[in-house]
């Protein structure tokens, strides 16, 4: 049995909607979320972008059911043709821009071993994916030299990613995605009105951190009765790209808002509103296995050495299998954006509508967020307690 690693990387340093049936990764979105949440209790990044882009990949060279079972978790259309050109079209879209957003996908493969010509060349054309074959007995030396690989797609944000405890002699190949966003808000939060302030992590627990401040700036916002929450959207600098946060009305409404997780990143209508701001400063690293999330959302085959069909890659039916499905994260919230950066201020002018009271967001309990970039969510994750 020949193994095969998929791994993610996804690092969101400090610092026109694309209509393709990729946006069902904002469907895709609630299942992981919801599937991370059962057993993850504190603070915690997802990118399910990555892990679609990545699956994406390993389903084209899976054949029958395998396939199927993929794409269904992954709201993928079947005709792989398809997939193809919503791939390419959603990475072409998501690389014109004025923020730094890099996407990069790299197969590496065991010394000797060959892959279907086929595959590789839509690893190459469709998903801009560079191949590298590596010696995997040579545990350390592969870590490395993959390692090395992300971090510096990552700007050196995520680091350590593959543990050469997880290569051995049946490891054919790994399959990684790395994925780095840096935004500067479009305004941004003057550092003089940071100060300490409470933060309810439970009924039974408040501490301080340090929280950022906006006094009467125009941006979206809604009051959701059905979320039973509030939603402010953070823009940055550069077209279509910004950050959401969700914020419970109750200080111990996580759970509430929680158990609605598909709302919570269905679109809503938001609308310009003059709001005062109290935004926690964050930092989350995350690693997490998504295997076992995966097989909740019912993929099963591409796992199971008796069912597995990787023949689109190599091989016969039964020769791989995918073996790990892992992910890090990393984002660090500040007053520049999401990195410390230069970062321009941005005036939103609308038109006078005489007094209007102001409404206020203030963030001092527990919050889900997401980073959207042309539709497409990137990341989402929750805050239990800032830290930095």
């Amino acid at each position: 049995m020949m193994l095969f690693l998929l791994a993610f990387v996804l690092c969101v340093a400090s610092a026109e909607d694309s209509h393709v049936s990729l946006n069902a990764n904002n469907l895709f979105t609630p299942a992981v979320y919801k599937e991370i949440a059962k057993s993850e209790t504190g603070n915690f990044l997802v990118s399910p972008f990555s892990a679609k882009i990545i699956l994406s990949l390993a389903q084209s060279g899976c054949k029958n059911e395998t396939a199927k079972e993929i794409r269904q978790a992954l709201y993928l259309p079947d005709d792989n043709s398809k997939i193809q050109s919503d791939v390419k079209n959603v990475l072409s879209a998501l690389t014109k821009n004025e923020y730094a957003l890099h996407a990069a996908n790299k197969i590496y493969v065991k010394e000797n071993f060959a892959i279907n010509d086929e595959f590789k060349q839509e690893a190459v054309e469709v998903y801009q994916s560079e191949i590298e074959s590596l010696d995997f007995c040579k545990k350390e030396e592969a870590a490395t030299a993959m390692n090395q690989w992300v971090e510096e797609k990552t700007q050196n944000k995520i680091q350590n990613l593959i543990n050469p405890d997880i290569l051995d002699n049946k490891t054919r190949a790994v399959l990684i995605n790395a994925l780095y966003f840096q935004g500067n808000w479009s305004i941004t939060f003057p550092p003089m009105l940071t100060a300490k302030a409470n933060f309810y992590k439970s009924e039974n627990e408040v501490v301080e951190v340090d929280t950022m401040n906006l006094e009467d700036e125009e941006l979206l916002y809604y009051e959701c009765p059905y979320l039973n929450a509030k939603l402010l959207e953070l823009p940055f600098k550069g077209e279509g790209a910004s950050m959401t946060i969700v914020l419970p009305n109750e200080k111990h409404g996580l759970a509430s808002l929680e158990s609605n997780i598909k709302w919570v990143f269905t679109p809503h209508n938001l609308t310009l509103e003059t709001v005062s701001v109290a935004l926690p400063k964050f930092k989350i690293e995350s690693q997490l296995d998504l295997k076992a999330v995966l097989q909740n959302l019912g993929v099963a085959k591409v796992f199971d050495e008796e069912q597995a069909d990787l023949s689109g890659i190599a091989g016969e039916k039964g020769d791989l299998i995918i073996s790990a499905v892992v992910q890090k994260t990393f984002v660090e919230v500040d007053e520049k954006g999401v990195e410390a950066a230069a970062a321009t201020y941005i005036p939103v002018i609308v038109p006078d509508m005489g007094v209007v009271d102001p409404k206020t967001f203030i963030a001092d309990h527990p919050f889900i967020f997401y980073i959207k970039v042309k539709g497409v969510i990137l990341f989402a994750g929750r805050v239990v307690l800032p830290t930095l």
